[in-house]
């Protein structure tokens, strides 16, 4: 097999980041293997105290990450009687039930119920990356259509090239919709007006239009994508991880539902937070500044600034 031909994904340490590279083939396309690593490396990520942040980006020299394997989707969906959605939710909920099973999940996924089971597994994955208090971050070294923009916006840093490149939900082209959080994740991004226009044209952003409706974050020189990513990636990994997390659930999870309920969970995420000995540690640290000092540290700009970088309050003198 030539290496262009080569799928799946490649991890490589870099300190407490990991740099993730994905192999999608010839046309960097996601197969249902690579979710299946996709799903170990989030995992172990998320576990590891000693990973703060990973980093994806494709290894083809145009593309992060094209499309999923057509041939998958269409094949997953053949065999079945028509439904109308609210059976279609009825089945997501029971395939993300069996997936909690590993023994049914195993017999099961031998069935016409694979291609469902492995698409809530791939959500599931992208929810763990939305609730781990590791920073995900997509290095677009190139284009992203249908579920390879979906991953992108999964993460929590987008970081795109310059260049004849596109990110976008290509879905309706193929009288589809999208099925991996695009219309959710998207709309969340840059408002409702601008996804749906996007997401019923079937037309994708460049990376400018990308960066100035906020479908990205930045867009670079292509040769600088990764070694910017890496970069912010170290950055936010100097915070503390668990108080990554619980920010991170507050603003994907808590910013949806109505205020009372945003409040209440914020409140829950703050109170465990602020029984964390870290947490503890550094606020009776900063009540000892103030003591010394007789002024408040974080109101010094160069304290405040030098805290910034480091990701934490130190040495205040």
């Amino acid at each position: 097999m030539d290496s262009e031909d080569k799928i799946g994904l490649e991890v490589e340490e870099h300190g407490g980041t990991l740099i993730v590279r994905i192999r999608g083939g010839r046309h960097a396309l996601l197969y249902p293997s690579m979710a299946v690593e996709l799903a170990t490396i989030v995992d172990r990520a998320d576990k590891d105290p000693a990973v703060h942040a990973v980093v994806f980006t494709g290894v083809h020299p145009e593309r992060f990450l094209s499309h999923a394997d057509i041939t998958w989707l269409q094949e997953g969906g053949v065999g079945f009687p028509p439904i109308n959605t609210r059976v279609a939710a009825l089945v997501f909920r029971s395939a993300t039930a069996i997936n909690k099973v590993p023994g049914l999940r195993s017999v099961l996924g031998k069935t016409k119920l694979r291609t469902l089971l492995q698409l809530d597994s791939l959500h599931a994955t992208f929810i763990k990356m939305n609730r781990s208090g590791t920073i995900f971050i997509a290095a677009l070294n190139g284009s992203a259509l249908a579920i390879g923009a979906e991953f992108a916006w999964a993460c929590d840093v987008r970081i795109m090239a310059e260049g004849d490149y596109s990110i976008g939900l290509s879905e309706v082209l193929l009288a589809l919709t999208p099925g991996g959080g695009g219309s959710q994740r998207l709309t969340r991004l840059i408002g409702a007006r601008h996804s749906l226009s996007a997401i019923l044209e079937g037309k994708a952003f460049t990376p400018a239009e990308a960066l100035a409706v906020g479908a990205v974050d930045e867009v670079v020189p292509r040769d600088h994508v990764l070694e910017r990513a890496v970069e912010r990636a170290e950055f936010l990994g100097l915070r503390a991880k668990k108080s990554l997390g619980a920010i991170k659930r507050s603003v994907y999870f808590g910013s949806t539902l109505p205020l009372l309920g945003g409040l209440q969970f914020e409140h829950a995420e703050f109170l465990v937070r602020d029984q964390d000995p870290e947490a503890q540690k550094r606020m009776l640290g900063y009540i000892d500044a103030i003591e010394a000092s007789g002024d408040l540290p974080l109101l010094d700009s160069r304290i405040y600034a030098r805290s910034v970088r480091e990701g934490r309050i130190g040495n205040y003198s």
